[in-house]
């Protein structure tokens, strides 16, 4: 685990115990710091009995704090517990920013963050894997499920100095002040997460803070495909040769990067090309790392094509923005679409509403999506997925992509889109594994 002598001898509250939560509360106390902790969840809290005091943060005095450490989970504009952070001065942290704090007693190193509504997740792996491909000591960490603090140093090689790869979410950025990242990356702004913050140019303000906490020095990377992205490109106060701005609609040929299809991964590539580059990775790694790339579960996966018929997995679609990129990235498309709204329209996906066959509606969003999609194609409410599947299986002809893109979270029926993701490949794998294996 990443310790730090910056930690030692201070007292820290800590709310969430889930994994960053508990990677955190580990960290802390191998760095000689004593930890108050809370959970609104009793399991959590027996975990961390005998590493942390267990308090209701709600009720402690926070004059004893040096800081209060939040999980990304836990909303800023809206906790109690935020607000009487606030009220205290006292600041409020997140790992990412403890990560920050410990930098200086790591061995030499670089650090590249990649953020954006979408295809962040992506574009970290792609990164940690050329990297890994050309030899460098890398890992990755943060939104995309590895919490930083629990990763252990990394130590040059001859190929370079190690490289962390950490994927953030806005939350995250929230709670971070002092990440000076080498490498910023900005995918794209689109709305999301709007319950979190007064308006979308709030939302788009903390994106940008990943390049204020630069100073001016570092490398930036944009995507400059939406107006938010290109403004805050535009405003950066640093020499052009420290910014490379990446344009939608750039022609690639992405033919030998089987798990990079789609315009979206074009871009994603190209975010990845530049950041490789101004680590000094060999573009023969870079080419290498382009073509083994193997992908992401849940993120346009391929589950295999059985009679012609392909079957991709894109559960990690959680609004329409991000599913629009799997509509663009095949033809022929039988769309299983559905779940727990955070739009009420999918306009956004209306530009390749052309591609698709037939969609199958399933979830909350079931009804009002099948009304809005039976103007332009055909429509079966199939209400649950894995009806949706074996009715897609029925249907499909060779050459068709039989595509799970709900634009919609899961929780009206699934625990997480890792669960929705593996009940698809479960149904795929009885529906049309069976039928044709």
């Amino acid at each position: 685990m990443i310790v730090s002598p910056a930690f030692a001898d201070k007292h820290y509250a800590l709310l969430g115990l889930a994994r960053s939560g508990l990677a955190t509360l580990d960290a802390l106390v191998a760095s000689g710091a004593k930890v108050t902790a809370w959970d609104g969840q009793p399991e959590p809290r027996a975990r961390a009995e005998g590493k942390a005091e267990i308090a209701d943060l709600l009720e402690a005095d926070l004059s004893q704090f040096d800081a209060i450490i939040l999980s990304p989970g836990v909303p800023l504009n809206s906790s109690p517990i935020a607000e009487r952070a606030r009220a205290a001065n006292l600041p409020i942290i997140g790992d990412v920013e403890l990560f920050a704090q410990a930098r200086t007693a790591l061995p030499p190193h670089k650090v590249v963050g990649i953020t954006g509504t979408n295809g962040k997740s992506t574009t970290t792996a792609l990164i940690a894997h050329i990297l890994k491909t050309a030899g460098r000591p890398s890992l990755m960490a943060g939104n995309i499920g590895l919490p930083i603090l629990s990763r252990d140093p990394l130590e040059p090689n001859e190929a370079g100095e190690g490289v962390y790869v950490l994927e953030l979410s806005s939350y995250q950025i929230d709670l971070t002040e002092s990440l000076a990242c080498d490498i910023a990356v900005l995918l794209n702004i689109t709305p999301d997460h709007l319950d979190r913050y007064e308006n979308f140019e709030a939302y788009a303000a903390s994106k940008a803070r990943l390049f204020e906490m630069q100073h001016g020095k570092g490398e930036a990377v944009i995507g400059i495909g939406d107006t938010p992205s290109a403004l805050i490109a535009q405003g950066l106060k640093r020499p052009s040769r420290q910014i490379t701005k990446i344009a939608p609609g750039v022609c690639m040929d992405q033919s030998r990067w089987p798990s990079l299809q789609g315009p979206h991964n074009a871009q994603n590539a190209l975010a990845a090309i530049a950041a490789c580059e101004a680590l000094g990775v060999p573009q023969q790694s870079i080419d290498a790392g382009l073509e083994s790339f193997s992908g992401l579960p849940h993120r346009l996966e391929r589950l295999g094509t059985f009679g012609g018929v392909a079957f991709v997995n894109d559960s990690k679609a959680t609004n329409p923005a991000s599913a629009a990129p799997a509509l663009a990235a095949f033809e022929r498309i039988r769309w299983i679409v559905g779940g727990l709204p955070k739009d009420d329209n999918l306009d956004e996906c209306a530009p390749n509403f052309s591609h698709v066959v037939k969609a199958y509606t399933i979830g909350d969003a079931g009804p009002t999506y099948a009304r809005q999609l039976a103007e332009h194609m055909e429509v079966d409410e199939s209400e649950m997925l894995a009806t949706a599947v074996r009715r897609a299986v029925r249907d499909a002809q060779p050459g068709d992509t039989v595509l799970l893109s709900p634009a919609c979270a899961s929780f009206d029926q699934f625990r997480d889109f890792e669960a929705r993701g593996e009940c698809f490949r479960e149904a795929v794998s009885i529906y049309a594994g069976g039928a044709h294996g």
